[in-house]
């Protein structure tokens, strides 16, 4: 009898990540799902710690490939699935034990074709990961986008925590292999008729980077994909995209003032890193984190407007576009 989902998890260099997640999905129903993981090239492979828990009793299923990018290597595992739905984590989450059946009975009480669920910090978490979780799920940093009950813009699914039916994917295909291939994802998906939803009681801990340089990488490709995508689908760039890169801009020349003008024009920036703070503690129940969190705020806010001006520059002012082949060696560091 085929599984009802199939877990899709392409790793890469994750050996102590993936621990995690199969330790964490262990814990669930696990008579409802198939564990399909994809080594995309490591060198470091972790195809000894898959068949630890194979031994235990999961079905969990390993294969190795060469490098080509996660994109490539969750279309692998497409091939390989048995289940009527599919679902895409990353390799550095870790599931709750009721994750599946809520994501059953939403399924049960409302059919939709592709859905996903917001991300938390677990309380085990490191102080920077709950900052950085903190940051990436405020409406007032991010507008709600990514997966919160209130948002500026209609939800998208996100890898991290993403599931669509085989239905979708006979038609539509796999992913792409670019930057933010999950939000072109689920873009074709709309695009082809299907319907979206997000399931709010179905979260995942998602542990991001673990430094802020690394935080800040990801932010500012985050900011460079957003152009990719609107070149690729105009009406999906929206008011809130642009908000980083105003406070980018808008706090460079609020401190300019301040320092050569008048020291008061730096009062809106330092109210709103006020809010942050009075967020970030509420959220996280710690003056300690709180005032982590402006940080994490900051670097994100700023890394991914730094980002979106360099592309919209490149790509729309001089309309220098990048083939794809070009953003899959830069994705991968080369």
């Amino acid at each position: 009898m085929s599984p009802f989902f199939s877990v899709i998890v392409p790793v890469y260099n994750r050996r102590d990540e993936i621990f995690d997640l199969l330790q964490s999905l262990m814990a669930c129903d696990t008579s409802l799902f198939e564990i399909i993981v994809v080594e995309d090239g490591s060198s470091i492979p972790c195809a000894d710690i898959v068949q630890q828990f194979i031994d235990k009793g999961i079905d969990a299923k390993y294969y190795f490939k060469a490098n080509e990018g996660r994109s490539i290597a969750r279309n692998y595992g497409l091939e390989q699935a048995q289940g009527s739905y599919f679902l895409f984590f990353d390799s550095d989450c870790v599931i709750p034990k009721d994750y599946f059946n809520r994501v059953k009975t939403a399924l049960d009480n409302n059919p939709i074709d592709c859905f996903g669920g917001p991300d938390a910090a677990h309380e085990s978490f490191s102080d920077l990961q709950k900052a950085i979780s903190c940051s990436m799920t405020s409406f007032i940093t991010t507008g709600g986008i990514r997966g919160g009950k209130v948002s500026m813009e209609k939800f998208t699914p996100r890898t991290f925590n993403m599931g669509f039916s085989r239905q979708v994917w006979n038609k539509v295909g796999g992913f792409r292999e670019m930057f933010s291939e999950d939000i072109d994802m689920s873009t074709r998906i709309k695009n082809a008729g299907f319907s979206i939803g997000l399931i709010p009681d179905a979260p995942v801990y998602h542990k991001r980077r673990v430094s802020l340089p690394k935080f800040w990488r990801q932010v500012y490709v985050f900011g460079m994909s957003r152009i990719t995508l609107y070149l690729l689908y105009p009406e999906s760039l929206k008011i809130v995209h642009f908000a980083p890169a105003v406070f980018l801009f808008g706090s460079i020349i609020l401190i300019l003032l301040s320092v050569l003008w008048r020291w008061w024009c730096i009062i809106p920036l330092l109210v709103y890193l006020v809010a942050l703070f009075v967020s970030g503690t509420i959220s996280l129940r710690s003056l300690k984190l709180g005032a982590l969190s402006v940080v994490t705020s900051i670097v994100q806010l700023c890394g991914y407007g730094a980002g979106f001006i360099k592309a919209f520059v490149e790509k729309i002012i001089f309309r220098k576009q990048r083939n794809i082949e070009e953003e899959i060696l830069i994705r991968r560091g080369k």
